[in-house]
């Protein structure tokens, strides 16, 4: 689907890049990461979201000066109170962006006299995004990062945040690409799932994804769903199983043994989303099992 929806707004994602230095690909990725493509953007009131957050007293400060922002955008006539919606924590549009950020970087580009993030043209989006990025530092041309194969007796300790190293010294220690090239640039490398699982080169606009989102998955997803985008491979080394057990192989089987049964998933990706969950609420619920709506190495065993 990001494929299709690069080419589909090829154009204006082009004039953005030009302007911002901001990577079409990549805007199109935090695009699909953020909102599904535009199709999960919150239909939840905003204003009534941060005011009940904001009194909650969990991070009651953070939501309170997120409510105020919000009262700000609405009284400089971007939107009205009632068009106003998002996800429960008050995140916005297509690319998903609470109101401080959108008071700081949200950019009218259709040249309407609005920042619309809100309606079906996703255009104020990608510029926005791309003016957020380009202000965090994002460099046009630099590769995110990447995976890359590490040597057999790789040394752990050289892993993580701040131990960076050129492209050079990564490669003088038997780092390649996943591909087997060679590393594409100078950055520290990760291995979230320890030396044996996938390992990822990490660039400063690998940091800049992490300002939009300060989760390492999260700016990993990006990174390689912009890739993927592009026409590039998938993650080469294996993800072993995730915290249920289950390995990317296993879940395709649930979802299409669930399908077998009479429960459509809505294809067999692997990625145990809401509509999955949902068939297997429904499974268990017809089963007399308890309803969790999670996938597990049990049920897997009992649908084969």
């Amino acid at each position: 689907m990001g494929q299709d929806k690069l080419r589909q707004y090829g154009a204006v994602l082009s004039r953005i890049e030009a302007r911002y230095g901001v990577e079409a690909h990549v805007v199109t990725a935090v695009w699909g990461l953020e909102s599904f493509y535009g199709t999960r953007r919150g239909s939840v009131p905003v204003i009534s979201a941060l005011a009940t957050l904001a009194y909650d007293g969990r991070r009651g400060e953070f939501f309170e000066s997120q409510l105020i922002a919000a009262l700000k955008i609405i009284a400089n006539g971007d939107v009205s109170a009632r068009g106003m919606t998002g996800s429960w924590a008050g995140a916005m549009g297509h690319t998903q962006f609470i109101p401080t950020s959108y008071l700081a970087y949200a950019v009218d580009f259709t040249g309407d006299g609005k920042r619309d993030i809100w309606s079906e043209d996703p255009t104020d989006s990608f510029a926005s995004t791309a003016a957020y990025l380009k202000n965090s530092g994002w460099q046009r041309g630099l590769p995110w990062g990447g995976e890359v194969r590490l040597p057999e007796g790789f040394n752990p300790a050289l892993l993580g945040r701040g131990k960076g190293k050129s492209a050079g010294e990564w490669t003088a220690l038997g780092v390649t690409s996943a591909m087997g090239g060679a590393v594409p640039a100078g950055g520290s490398i990760i291995a979230p799932k320890g030396v044996g699982g996938p390992a990822f080169l990490r660039t400063q606009n690998f940091n800049v994804i992490l300002r939009y989102n300060n989760a390492e998955s999260y700016a990993i997803g990006v990174g390689h769903l912009s890739d993927r985008i592009l026409g590039r491979p998938a993650v080469q080394a294996d993800w072993g199983p995730d915290q249920t057990g289950l390995t990317m192989a296993d879940r395709q089987a649930l979802q299409r043994a669930l399908t077998d049964a009479g429960y459509d998933t809505g294809g067999s990706d692997g990625v145990i989303g809401t509509k999955t969950k949902a068939t297997i609420s429904a499974y268990q619920q017809a089963s007399g099992l308890a309803v969790t709506g999670e996938p597990s190495l049990d049920l897997l065993r009992r649908l084969r």
